[in-house]
């Protein structure tokens, strides 16, 4: 049976955090060990100096630590290649072919683009790197004929525009060579968590955020200055359980959904006090985030090893996006001196 490839990543702009380990981590160790993909997962340097060109000590110190943060979630370079996006050459040779595809007006268009552009505030200072990102990023999906990309809602455009990228090439040189990729989706409401300070976004740059290597005794201050509902003053009154953050957190980590039934009936209730709530969601957090914290250390005593699994990885993914790469220019006719010497 032909496994599906999967292609997925994170811009290493610092320690990676709970919401990405909801969001992505966790369904890309599900899909690792079902045994039916080939998956390639990428440290997106490249993509990260689009808007931290001035600051590239920031990509660099954070490669090794999103390294380690995917280690101790649990996956497996003997079942997943990971790699970094600045060592695989052919990315950015096809990133220049397909941009002669795409017209600045539909990279304009691009709502996903537009939405992040207006919330970095770029201005009249928007480098033209990231303007174009979303053909570098056709170029990382279908350097490894992708046929499936796990990314949340707000990036469906990306992948459209991926996709028309790919329509567009075959179509112009008469040939079969790229792959129209499908989006892998989490389950509706659970793809984003919220910030600790109750913002749709858990982000590290608003500070909101439980990271996958913070101790037990950070974790404990930061669930215990959780936003709740600031009408419950007084451990009586009655609670509002939508819109705080304790008790969605809670409907994601805890397993026991009774026990969780049973907290929010109490709180709305009233007699039920926050400081309580967040003392069971702490408990809760550290049987999930514990045994990750233990691997995490385990690989940091060791970074040469982590630093060869990156190369060993990297020289693989290298092969197989060259291959695309030799194919493309047949495409184009580009391979000029293929049977020479």
């Amino acid at each position: 049976m032909t496994k599906e490839i999967i292609l997925t990543g994170d811009r290493p702009t610092g320690k990676l955090h709970i919401g990405h380990y909801i969001g992505s981590l966790k369904n890309r160790v599900m899909l690792q060990s079902t045994g039916k993909y080939d998956s390639y997962i990428m440290i997106a340097d490249t993509q990260a100096l689009t808007d931290n060109a001035r600051n590239p000590e920031k990509i660099r110190n954070s490669l090794i630590e999103v390294a380690l943060d995917y280690l101790a979630v649990g996956l497996d370079p003997e079942k997943s290649t990971i790699f970094v996006q600045s060592q695989i050459p052919a990315l950015f040779e096809l990133t220049t072919d397909y941009m002669d595809l795409v017209t600045l007006s539909r990279l304009e268009r691009n709502p996903t683009v537009k939405t992040e552009i207006k919330q970095k505030g770029f201005g009249d200072s928007l480098p033209v790197g990231f303007l174009t990102y979303p053909v570098a990023q056709a170029a990382d999906i279908t350097a490894f004929k992708a046929t499936l990309v796990p990314v949340g809602d707000d990036q469906e455009p990306m992948l459209e525009q991926t996709r028309e990228i790919v329509r567009s090439f075959n179509r112009t040189y008469n040939v079969d060579v790229l792959v129209e990729p499908k989006g892998y989706f989490p389950p509706k409401g659970q793809g984003r968590l919220p910030g600790l300070d109750g913002n749709a976004k858990m982000s590290k740059s608003l500070g909101n955020a439980i990271y996958l290597s913070d101790d037990a005794e950070t974790v404990k201050k930061k669930v215990m200055s959780m936003y709740t509902d600031p009408n419950h003053i007084h451990v009586e009154d009655p609670g509002q359980v939508e819109g705080n953050t304790v008790f969605t957190y809670l409907d994601v980590f805890d397993p026991d959904k009774d026990t969780v039934a049973q907290l929010k009936e109490d709180y709305q209730k009233g007699g039920l006090g926050d400081v309580k709530i967040k003392r069971y969601l702490n408990k809760v957090l550290e049987a999930e985030l514990a045994p990750i914290r233990e691997r995490r250390q385990k690989y940091a005593e060791n970074l040469d090893a982590v630093y060869d699994m990156l190369y060993q990885g990297s020289q693989k993914a290298n092969q197989v996006a060259d291959q695309t790469l030799q194919e493309v220019r047949d495409a184009i006719g580009f391979n000029y001196f293929k049977n020479r010497g």
